[in-house]
């Protein structure tokens, strides 16, 4: 198959959405924890997705963190609006409303809950995809959207000229290579662990949680795979493993990456919004453990790490609920 120009990136971060202690969107943080992960080395934002707690924004607060994401960028990297919606006319109106404020390509999530048939999944990512300019990436993730999409509807998505690339979390290496191998679909790895495996076997790029707090190491293993270095990809892929095992191991990758970022000092509260909570004493204390393994990663210094779990525990309910309208 013919190569795409890839419109996306290749290091994209799956942003954590920071909150202040009350649960309320917390905007020159936002700004600021943007900033520090494209000069780290990101190409790609993907605001509002799972990790950014697309499930309990407002679509205000969703459209204002695109509009917040082009300007921190000024052009540094792409600013991709995920999550979406198990309602397609929500969907459709919110990748609209993204659009208009700036996004440079969508992240269409597998409709969750409903269960619908593939031939619904499929209806869903094509009416979508008619609705917006956009390049279009899905994002196949079963284990918590209750189906995956299988091979054969992925294929015949590949088909719509706005659909160009899969975000991966389902680590079906051999589809993964069966659909790279008869479509021109680009892919994603969403696992943390999983990156450089992907990457092996002809993936494009990574979504990746971990990148919140340090974007540099994928750098580095994106662009060794590109010159053919795999030792160099290799190396950085092991000594970045106990910084992937504390983040994503022990409770939800966006509670631990705010426990993390915010005893860095890098944002200023640890909040997540309710039903997440901080973690309980003896799941800090795994992450912490976890941590103490971690050597030598640039930007990932912990010779002053703080942690906070009093500031990090419960969750908080915002002023205002996320609704579908």
């Amino acid at each position: 198959m013919s190569p795409r120009e890839n419109p996306f990136g290749q290091v994209l971060v799956a942003l954590v959405t920071p909150f202040t202690a009350d649960g309320e969107v917390d905007w020159p943080g936002v700004e600021q924890h943007i900033d520090d992960c494209i000069t780290a080395g990101a190409d790609g934002i993907v605001v509002t997705g799972t990790t950014g707690e697309t499930s309990t924004l407002t679509d205000p607060e969703k459209l204002r963190l695109v509009e917040v994401g082009k300007s921190v960028a000024a052009g540094r990297a792409k600013i991709i609006t995920g999550g979406g919606s198990n309602e397609t006319a929500h969907a459709i109106h919110l990748y609209k409303q993204s659009e208009k404020a700036g996004a440079d390509g969508v992240m269409i999530v597998t409709p969750y809950y409903n269960k619908p048939t593939q031939a619904g999944v499929l209806t869903h990512f094509r009416m979508i995809a008619d609705a917006t300019d956009l390049p279009v990436i899905l994002y196949d993730i079963p284990g918590r959207t209750g189906i995956p999409i299988t091979y054969e509807t992925i294929v015949r998505a590949s088909h719509h000229p706005n659909i160009l690339a899969v975000k991966d979390a389902k680590g079906d290496f051999a589809e993964v290579s069966r659909v790279l191998n008869n479509t021109d679909l680009m892919y994603f790895s969403g696992d943390d662990t999983n990156v450089l495996p992907h990457l092996a076997i002809g993936a494009t790029g990574l979504i990746g949680v971990t990148a919140n707090i340090t974007s540099t190491p994928y750098r580095t293993i994106v662009d060794a795979v590109n010159r053919g270095d795999l030792a160099t990809a290799t190396a950085e892929h092991k000594r970045v493993e106990p910084l992937v095992r504390a983040v994503m191991t022990h409770v939800p990758g966006t509670v631990a990456a705010k426990y993390v970022l915010h005893g860095l000092g890098r944002i200023g509260s640890p909040r997540v919004r309710l039903p997440l909570v901080g973690p309980e004493d003896s799941e800090a204390y795994a992450i912490e453990t976890s941590l103490e393994a971690v050597r030598d990663i640039p930007g990932a210094d912990f010779s002053n790490f703080r942690p906070d779990r009093n500031a990090a525990a419960g969750g908080a309910l915002p002023k205002v609920p996320g609704t579908t309208r």
